[in-house]
């Protein structure tokens, strides 16, 4: 298959994705039974950013373009992909830096996150029969020329002992944060909000934690927060925030709350789901500092930095972990 051929096959899969149709409205609904964490919304906000961010005709001419993809790969490898199951989709970016760069896949996919990926593979199935050459899935990854893994830092360890002797890219935990200054205006805010509940802050581009000047006024965040209440009416999202808000008051710990979302400082970046953790900070350039030789954020969301509702609308380029996972596919095979 050429590089052409997969760039009209992925066109054709993202318009399917946004087109209505009741084989694909089964197939949402089965994995939201399968995993609760994976709400109608949730599901179609990351499959509509997938058609119109990933799957866009253009965008992948150029993305590919910028590699130097050739139009047939001369030598192509077999590469392990093992899936993250945290948020809808979440590895789908993996397997199109695979299939775009005219490798074949091999993957395992998360058992928290295996329909829709599956399903949407048998797609191209349906639609070139040849694709079964170059995409499957697999159970347990072995005899691959190279593996992408992505996992929290307990498995990262099993992928290092397993995959280390071979080319690799093997992602651990990561979170989001947000820089504020205290100037942000109530459409940045309602942005920010999203950027820290959607997909019940699950994402590794989700905001757990937020920096923000001595005496910064939370009660305008918190009550744009005040719009995601309906997340109480998920037990799982609810079971979590009462957990976590008995045990800082069993602690006798400082808290915010809005009902909805628990607020308290905290140093770490990971915050538990339904709640936020916020730092003081005076020197701003300090800051910078700090956060850029964190290797446990994913992004920074702020004025100078990704500007806010963007953190959850990752586009072609916007790597996990900052690894460029097409620069790393293209030195294979050569």
């Amino acid at each position: 298959m050429t590089l052409q051929e997969r760039i009209i096959l992925l066109d054709r899969l993202g318009r399917y994705l946004l087109e209505p149709s009741e084989e694909w409205e089964d197939v949402k609904a089965r994995a939201y039974r399968e995993n609760q964490w994976f709400i109608p919304e949730f599901i179609n906000r990351a499959t509509e950013n997938i058609a119109r961010q990933f799957l866009n005709p253009s965008f992948l001419q150029k993305w590919a373009a910028g590699y130097g993809v050739p139009e047939k790969q001369a030598n192509p490898q077999n590469i392990g992909i093992v899936m993250a199951g945290n948020i809808p989709l979440v590895g789908f970016h993996d397997f199109l830096c695979v299939f775009i760069s005219g490798h074949v896949a091999t993957i395992k996919t998360s058992s928290k996150d295996d329909i829709l990926i599956k399903h949407i593979i048998k797609k191209l199935y349906e639609w070139d029969v040849t694709i079964q050459d170059e995409v499957c899935f697999a159970e347990r990854l072995t005899g691959c020329d190279a593996y992408i893994a992505t996992g929290s830092n307990n498995s990262g360890r099993y992928f290092d002992y397993y995959f280390g002797k071979y080319p690799h890219i093997i992602r651990r935990n990561r979170t989001s944060v947000a820089v504020l200054d205290g100037t942000e205006t109530s459409a940045e805010l309602e942005a920010l909000s999203e950027d820290i509940q959607l997909y019940f802050g699950l994402g590794c581009r989700n905001i757990t934690q937020l920096f923000v000047p001595k005496d910064y006024d939370f009660l305008p965040l918190l009550d744009t927060l005040r719009h995601y209440g309906h997340f109480m009416e998920f037990h799982k999202y609810k079971h979590n925030y009462d957990y976590h808000l008995a045990l800082l008051i069993m602690g006798n710990k400082y808290y915010m709350n809005n009902d909805t979302v628990v607020m308290t400082e905290n140093s770490s970046p990971f915050s538990p789901v339904s709640q936020l953790h916020y730092q003081f900070y005076e020197n701003t350039a300090e800051l910078a500092r700090n956060l850029e030789n964190n290797n446990d954020i994913q992004c920074i969301v702020g004025h100078g930095y990704l500007p806010f509702g963007k953190a959850q609308s990752p586009g072609l380029t916007d790597y996990a972990d900052g690894v460029d996972t097409m620069a790393f596919l293209m030195t294979l095979g050569v």
